[in-house]
C-alpha cells in the first residue's frame, strides 16, 4: 500500500503561503493539486469584509480547487496564540463572533470540516475555568458545523512547540471530543490526527491509529524532524498510512509542512503528478 492510495490535499496556509492568498489555490492547480485546505486566512480580525470572503471564494472556483477544510479563527497562526476558544475575554469573543461566519463560507465552498483550536493555558486563570469555556465554545461550533453540513475537527498539538497549549496527546484531544458529542448529541466532533505533532510528542503513531482511527474525520502529514515533505526526515509516513487506510480511515490527508528553501512547488517530488489530484 502507498501513497497513490490515498487523497492529498494541500494546506494554502503553510505551503505556497510565498504567494498572495488569492494566488494560491492556482499554484496547488498549477502542481496538480485539485484540494486544498486553509488555516483562517485574516489572522488579524475573525469577521472580515464579505468582498474578501467573496474574493476567496472566486480564486477556489476558478482554480477549480475543493476546500475540504477550514479553521475557524485562532488568533496569530502561525505563533504563539495557537488558537483562541478557551482564552477568556476577547479571544473568545472572537472566536464567537468567527463561528457563524466560518460556518457560512464553508457551506458556500461547499466545505465539510471545520477545525476548532484549543487556546493556551492562561497565567492565573483556573485551567477549568477555561476547559468549561472551551466546551461552550465547542458546542457552538459543532452546532454550527452541523447546520452546514460539517463536521468539528479538534486536534492535537506538541509540546515542545506549542508549551501553553493543553491539548498535547491524543488521548486528550479525544476526551475532549466525546464531551463534545455527548453535550450537543450530534456525532459530529472528530479528531484531527496529525502524525508530526504526535511524533513530536513522542507518542506511538501506529498505536494511535490502532485507538482513534474510527473516531479520526482528517489526518495531516510532515515528517520529523523538521516539519518537512516526507522523505526529509525519519517518519515512516507512507507505513502510517497504510496503517491509517487498513484500519478503516479513507478521508483526506492534509500536507501541512514547510517546503524548505525553494518554492513550494519543488517540494513535491516525493509525490508523483498522477497520484495528486483528487479521485
Amino acid at each position: 500500500m502507498g501513497y497513490s492510495d490515498h487523497r492529498f490535499d494541500v494546506n494554502l496556509s503553510i505551503l505556497f503561503a510565498e504567494l498572495p492568498l488569492l494566488e494560491r489555490p492556482a499554484a496547488a492547480a498549477a502542481a496538480g493539486f485539485t484540494a486544498v485546505e486553509l488555516w483562517w486566512p485574516w489572522i488579524e480580525t475573525p469577521t472580515p469584509p464579505q468582498e474578501e470572503l467573496d474574493a476567496l471564494r472566486t480564486a477556489l472556483d476558478d482554480a477549480g480547487t475543493q476546500l475540504v477544510g477550514l479553521n475557524f479563527y485562532a488568533g496569530q497562526l502561525p505563533g504563539p496564540d495557537r488558537g483562541a476558544l478557551s482564552v477568556p475575554g476577547d479571544e473568545s469573543d472572537r472566536f464567537r463572533a468567527n463561528i457563524e461566519i466560518a460556518a457560512d463560507f464553508a457551506a458556500s465552498v461547499d466545505c465539510k470540516a471545520l477545525n476548532a483550536l484549543y487556546g493556551n493555558r492562561v497565567q492565573g486563570v483556573d485551567p477549568q475555568v477555561q476547559d468549561t469555556l472551551a466546551l461552550e465554545n465547542l458546542v457552538l461550533a459543532a452546532r454550527a458545523a452541523d447546520r452546514v453540513g460539517a463536521i468539528l475537527l479538534v486536534e492535537t498539538l506538541n509540546k515542545p512547540e506549542s508549551p501553553l497549549y493543553p491539548l498535547v496527546s491524543a488521548p486528550a484531544a479525544i476526551e475532549v471530543i466525546d464531551r463534545v458529542n455527548a453535550a450537543t448529541g450530534l456525532g459530529n466532533a472528530r479528531f484531527l490526527l496529525d502524525i508530526y505533532h504526535l511524533s513530536m510528542n513522542g507518542e506511538d503513531v501506529s498505536q494511535v491509529i490502532k485507538a482513534y482511527a474510527d473516531k479520526t474525520g482528517h489526518v495531516q502529514i510532515a515528517d520529523n524532524p523538521g516539519r518537512g515533505a516526507p522523505g526529509t526526515g525519519s517518519l515512516p509516513l507512507e507505513r502510517l498510512l497504510g496503517e491509517l487506510r487498513t484500519a478503516g480511515y479513507q478521508g483526506w490527508v492534509g500536507l501541512e509542512y514547510k517546503a524548505g528553501d525553494g518554492p513550494s512547488a519543488e517540494s513535491f517530488d516525493w509525490l508523483p503528478a498522477a497520484d495528486r489530484a483528487a479521485r
